[in-house]
């Protein structure tokens, strides 16, 4: 069964730019409010975005990796909207390095942002969903392709998604049959800032089966649909083009 999402509310952690703020435009195209999370990056835009959709947003700046953080931002939600139905885990790091490069810094920040905090979130969230009449909610991780296969030039980054994939197997199996777990697996679909599109055209060319680069928002509809099936929970949606079959 299809759940109409219109009227619910959505926490998207990283929500003020690139795939975030694509998920959070979904969401809210699906007639919800959003909680834009955002850490250093400015939420004036997504948020005009957002509420032009016709649909109520505001935000919170926290460091979702600390148990304070989060509680600020599940404050917030509960301030402005009363409740939370969908918990979206996209806020991360992606530090560069090799095993033998990294430092425990590096390590331990990967670590800190790409799995303790979702940890964290989805704790306080499911909470909350708990309390909902009927109880319940969802909850979608985003992961990469660190999950299936190691990552050689990313190595805690990849090493903390893979964690990503098992905390989200675990929380299904913890929370089920109130709250769905779910996740997403992407693959190039968002250039990095100042990359020339000739060469951000080549990589999608050579890591996808498909031959090209994705966009933020076929994740962002994934995510949509994740949140909106009611049959489907720990599972592990790849919108990546096949990379995670190309080697």
């Amino acid at each position: 069964m299809q759940l109409d999402l219109s009227g619910k509310v959505a926490v998207v952690t990283g929500a003020a730019h690139r795939v975030g703020r694509a998920i959070a435009l979904e969401l809210a195209g699906r007639g919800m409010s959003i909680l834009v999370h955002y850490n250093s990056t400015a939420p004036d835009e997504a948020l005009s975005a957002i509420r032009a959709l016709g649909v109520r947003a505001e935000a919170q700046q926290a460091d979702v990796s600390q148990p304070d953080g989060v509680q600020a931002v599940f404050d917030a939600a509960v301030r402005h909207f009363g409740r939370v139905d969908v918990l979206v885990n996209s806020a991360s790091v992606f530090p560069a390095g090799r095993l033998d490069q990294t430092t425990l810094e590096t390590w331990q920040e990967a670590l800190d942002v790409n799995l303790t905090g979702p940890m964290l979130c989805t704790q306080v969230a499911a909470r909350l969903m708990m309390q909902n009449t009927p109880a319940g909610g969802c909850i979608v991780n985003i992961c990469d392709v660190g999950v299936t296969r190691p990552w050689k030039e990313r190595a805690a980054h990849g090493v903390s998604k893979s964690a990503l994939w098992m905390l989200t197997q675990t929380s299904a199996v913890t929370y089920a049959p109130a709250i769905r777990v779910n996740a997403v697996m992407p693959g190039p679909v968002l250039a990095p800032p100042g990359m020339p599109d000739a060469k951000w055209e080549q990589i999608g060319q050579d890591l996808t089966l498909l031959g090209r680069p994705g966009a933020a928002e076929d994740v962002a509809r994934a995510v949509g649909y994740l949140a909106s099936e009611s049959f489907i929970t720990g599972a592990l949606l790849p919108v990546n083009g096949g990379e995670h079959l190309k080697w």
